[in-house]
């Protein structure tokens, strides 16, 4: 019996985590205005009744879609990554940049990035998407700009860079080379784009250890 009381209390959840992984590929594909209930029920595999059992209507669906999911997967793949690096900061932010080339994909480049396209979408027409799509942005700038307050604390980033300046601008500059690279469709754009932000960044060290970096890659060719 106890069995079955599990069973029944974690169904609900399987479903809701269904429907939210059919509609955050529904919107990424389609758009949140274009995105069809029957074709995330479809792909979710439960009933019609089953959806506004866990969602009163599309949008609540489609706001959760951005807390839950557009928000979880973009912040692991920048900050969550970024976390995990043990350089000096701007060397995290490096192999970060590189890791993020390396690993773009064509669906990328041809999709675009869901939160900015959300963001486009959705933001100057619901003022609840506009709020969570920028409260993300905003941690993603806040991670940004702690890893670059933590390399001026510790030496290895110059004492006159303005932190926030500069974490909002690399993530506008990430989001602009994804928006880029799908109006071109082009995969070497995006990874080209982010090799610059990595050369930028080594313009953000203190003189002596620029000049210490300079001289070890002219060692090194």
């Amino acid at each position: 019996m106890a069995r079955k009381a599990t069973k029944r209390v974690r169904e609900p959840d399987v479903t809701r985590e269904k429907l939210l992984k059919a509609a955050s590929e529904e919107i990424y594909r389609r758009g949140f205005q274009a995105a069809s209930l029957d074709a995330i029920i479809a792909k979710a595999g439960v009933t019609k009744g089953a959806l506004y059992y866990h969602f009163p209507d599309k949008a609540a669906l489609g706001y959760t879609v951005v807390d839950e999911v557009v928000n979880g997967s973009l912040l692991e793949r920048w900050l969550g990554l970024l976390e995990a690096q043990t350089a000096d900061p701007l060397t995290a932010l490096q192999r970060v940049l590189r890791i993020r080339a390396a690993k773009a994909t064509t669906q990328e480049v041809v999709l675009g990035c869901p939160l900015n396209n959300l963001a486009q979408e959705m933001s100057p027409l619901d003022e609840q998407f506009r709020r969570r799509i920028n409260a993300t942005f905003d941690v993603w700038r806040k991670g940004f700009a702690e890893a670059i307050e933590r390399g001026q604390a510790e030496g290895t980033v110059r004492r006159d860079v303005d932190a926030k300046g500069v974490a909002s601008f690399l993530v506008a500059a990430v989001e602009g080379s994804v928006g880029l690279a799908k109006s071109a469709k082009s995969l070497p754009m995006l990874r080209s784009d982010y090799q610059v932000l990595v050369a930028f960044l080594d313009s953000l060290r203190p003189p002596s250890r620029n000049g210490l970096r300079a001289s070890a890659r002219r060692a090194t060719s």
